[in-house]
């Protein structure tokens, strides 16, 4: 079995169900005692946002390349950046470590594709929603991408960072993206993307009526499969 590298943090919320998840599966493979080989880097969310927040991205790049350096000279064998948004610097942290990256937006746009969706509607940080760095990773996949309009990207932005990235899951916060989702539906949407590591932990597949692509579960897989794939 390989190593697998978690660059996590961002929040550790959703990183410890990249732990669990991946610890899950392995076991799920294996059976008896078997967990996952994992070398986990854990960052201060507190210091990536503000980069966030000031557009300050290559001070996030530093920081987010010096982990990834750590991480493979920790001995992984792979690194999985566990964060839908800051693969916004996927390229920069590529081209500073010599082990694999497994992009998020490329397992799940694969996920997507087995499924036969053609048109998703994406829901994550205003980042994700509005730059290209992500959807146009799925536009170049052949996939249809279509987003909430503005006022209701705003709210699902703030409902990430006020209370998911905080551990709180709040009921009508629930219902907020669940009436965001039926729009998304409206508009021509055959499934949905939980594009941003947090939302799993407010919207699961019995809140809506069309397939859920979850990037935090999709993402976990893959990097366990290839860690077992790799090893065999």
């Amino acid at each position: 079995m390989k190593t697998m590298g978690l660059l996590g943090g961002m929040s550790w919320e959703s990183s410890a169900e990249y732990y669990r998840i991946a610890n899950e599966y392995v076991k799920a493979r294996l059976g008896g005692h078997h967990s996952a080989k994992i070398v986990l880097y854990s960052v201060d969310f507190a210091e990536i946002e503000k980069c966030q927040s000031a557009g300050r991205w290559d001070e996030a790049a530093v920081l987010l390349k010096a982990a990834a350096q750590a991480i493979e000279r920790a001995g992984a064998d792979v690194l999985v950046l566990c964060t839908n948004t800051m693969h916004k610097l996927a390229e920069d942290l590529k081209a500073s470590i010599r082990i694999p990256f497994l992009h998020i937006a490329e397992a799940t746009g694969q996920e997507i594709l087995h499924q036969g969706v053609k048109t998703v509607g994406l829901l994550g940080t205003r980042y994700t929603m509005e730059q290209d760095f992500y959807k146009g990773k799925l536009l170049e996949m052949g996939l249809t991408v279509v987003v909430p309009p503005e006022e209701e990207r705003q709210v699902v932005h703030r409902i990430i960072y006020d209370e998911l990235c905080l551990g709180r899951v709040n009921g009508a916060s629930r219902e907020h993206y669940q009436r965001i989702i039926q729009g998304l539906i409206a508009q021509g949407a055959q499934g949905i993307i939980l594009g941003c590591t947090e939302i799993t932990l407010l919207i699961k597949q019995k809140d809506v009526p069309v397939p859920l692509f979850d990037t935090t579960s999709i993402h976990a897989i893959k990097a366990a499969e290839f860690c077992l794939a790799s090893g065999s």
